[in-house]
């Protein structure tokens, strides 16, 4: 049975540490497109908060797949959930904030060495939480991309 109160905590969780990073870096991350030379494949401001918001609504109802299974993997694979939260939100800090952006390219190459690590336990408890992650693996490593294209361009 479809327990709502946990989708929901799991949401609250996951869209909040996007909220609270946006918000933090709102007006850094606006600034940055005239401060910085960037990719020519970078998309245009407002697809980021867009695509953010989807990313972090599939997270949260991923975490609450695995958090709902009887998988003796579940607890690592939360854990290591809440770590790539935490590695996140850090990144948008270090990038935006700190402009330091071949420490954010560094952090940012962990961050997805940590998610695939997730996916994988995700994979052990929920096939569909693990598929859930693939987007968001993916907008990383386009990320990982723009992120390289600042540290060569500036």
């Amino acid at each position: 049975m479809i327990k709502i109160k946990n989708y929901i905590i799991s949401l609250i969780i996951s869209i909040g540490i996007g909220q609270i990073s946006g918000f933090l870096t709102k007006n850094a991350s606006k600034n940055f497109s005239s401060n910085f030379n960037q990719s020519a494949l970078t998309p245009p401001d407002w697809v980021f908060p867009v695509v953010w918001v989807i990313l972090f609504f599939l997270m949260g109802i991923s975490a609450t797949l695995v958090y709902e299974s009887d998988c003796k993997y579940k607890k690592y694979g939360l854990l290591v959930y809440g770590v790539q939260l935490v590695f996140n939100f850090l990144w948008s800090m270090f990038f935006f904030l700190g402009e330091q952006f071949v420490l954010s390219f560094g952090w940012l190459t962990i961050l997805i060495l940590v998610v695939v690590g997730m996916i994988l336990l995700f994979y052990k408890c929920n096939k569909t939480a693990s598929y859930l992650q693939i987007p968001y693996l993916v907008w990383l490593l386009f990320a990982l991309y723009l992120n390289y294209i600042v540290v060569i361009l500036n």
